[in-house]
């Protein structure tokens, strides 16, 4: 019964922060942004290293059935970055349990090595070993098959139902509601073989590396066409990548709830390792196979950590395009200039910023200023997300911080 009442408190707290006026102002400012409308920023901070902002224990699991530690872990860091550096993060105003979406992987089990600085911390350090060493290594590779245990879902959808329907709504969640369905041929292939080889493979092997990019890209489209025939997609996502999801445009396509599909929802690309190869190479062995892959979907982010303030040109390929990030390795002056009011720049301030123990404010403020500065002048619809926080040194006041001198920046600067 401790486990019921601990559980119900939290849930009343963050029932009451779901319907505050400040997550319905923070979905609306994500919205008119995803929806190219002249508004100001969306400001979000995401990948928080969880494990350095114990100070006060409220983020100390107390349930002592650990089926409920993560509905747990969920409420209690819900409400700590509501407190104390919310930006405009928004809070769904129900409680969901996922659907057991079962994967049997693509044929071949990934070697690596590992190195750790932090044990406390999932960050960590990745060496693959070369599992692909020529043409033939390719019928290794074979289409996913998903299933979808519907049993053990619903008993997870009762079980929460009884805690909790009677103070927030409770529904069952499908795929694409956080990450986003991503076509990740890049990252795969970081896996499959390691970067030296693989970059001299794209200028001595062409057709294999070719090869495996046709491969994996059919590979991303079999699994995309099995969640959208067995019903497992989601059209009620409020973030793609710790990025504000909510569209007016993606609304406005014929949406079944009970159905929903590739059209309603977003897809994702990137290609991280090819931060340093030309326009023309990223173009190639890229590009395009995600005009391809992205296709299906209603509307489309690319990019993650790669600088792509010199390759815009080249993204406007890719069908339903609608945001592009701007990595603290790319220039959102150079950036900015060439989007325009055409799609939104995702711009990433820089992590590092923030690590220390003893952050320099002054050069995060400038930093702040020259993003919001070059967006506004170029009538560019953006936002300001600050992720990858591997550390702050265990220093919570500094995302604290971060956040009010985003947020003053985002409204008041013209």
């Amino acid at each position: 019964m401790k486990d019921r009442e601990i559980l119900r408190e939290l849930i009343c707290r963050y029932a009451e922060a779901a319907n505050a006026p400040r997550n319905r102002e923070a979905m609306e400012v994500g919205r008119n942004v995803n929806d190219l409308k002249s508004s100001r920023p969306a400001v979000l901070l995401g990948e928080i290293p969880w494990h350095e902002l114990n100070e006060n224990g409220e983020l100390t699991l107390q349930c002592q059935d650990p089926y409920w530690h993560p509905l747990e872990e969920m409420l209690r860091r819900t409400l700590f970055q509501n407190r104390y550096f919310p930006g405009d993060m928004m809070i769904a105003p129900y409680l969901w349990v996922d659907k057991k979406i079962h994967s049997t992987g693509i044929g071949v089990e990934i070697q690596e090595e590992i190195r750790v600085t932090d044990q406390k911390n999932g960050i960590v350090s990745h060496k693959y070993q070369n599992l692909i060493q020529r043409e033939e290594d390719l019928e290794k590779l074979h289409p996913p098959v998903i299933s979808y245990d519907e049993a053990g879902t619903m008993e997870d959808f009762y079980r929460l139902a009884d805690l909790a329907a009677d103070l927030l709504p409770v529904k069952i969640r499908g795929a694409a509601t956080g990450y986003g369905l991503g076509c990740t041929n890049w990252d795969t292939i970081s896996q499959l073989m390691d970067i030296d080889t693989m970059l001299l493979r794209m200028l001595d092997e062409p057709e294999l590396m070719h090869a495996l990019v046709q491969k994996l890209t059919d590979l991303f489209l079999s699994e995309m066409r099995q969640y959208e025939e067995m019903n497992l997609l989601d059209g009620d996502a409020l973030y793609i990548h710790e990025t504000p999801a909510l569209s007016q445009d993606l609304a406005s396509e014929p949406m079944d709830r009970q159905h929903v599909k590739l059209k309603n929802v977003w897809g994702r690309g990137l290609a991280q390792i090819l931060s340093t190869v030309s326009p023309a190479m990223h173009q190639e062995f890229d590009i395009a196979y995600m005009k391809k892959a992205m296709e299906p979907f209603g509307l489309v982010y690319y990019g993650c950590c790669e600088p792509l303030d010199r390759k815009i040109k080249i993204l406007e390929e890719i069908p339903h395009l609608r945001k592009i990030s701007i990595s603290p390795w790319a220039d959102v002056n150079v950036a900015a200039e060439v989007i325009g009011n055409r799609y939104v720049a995702s711009v990433k301030p820089n992590p590092a910023f923030v690590a220390g123990p003893n952050p320099d404010f002054d050069v995060i403020r400038k930093d702040l200023e020259n993003s919001i500065r070059a967006c506004r002048k170029n009538n560019t619809p953006f936002e300001l997300v600050l992720k990858d926080i591997s550390t702050v040194s265990y220093r919570p006041d500094t995302l604290v911080k971060w956040e009010q001198l985003a947020m003053s920046l985002a409204k008041n600067m013209d």
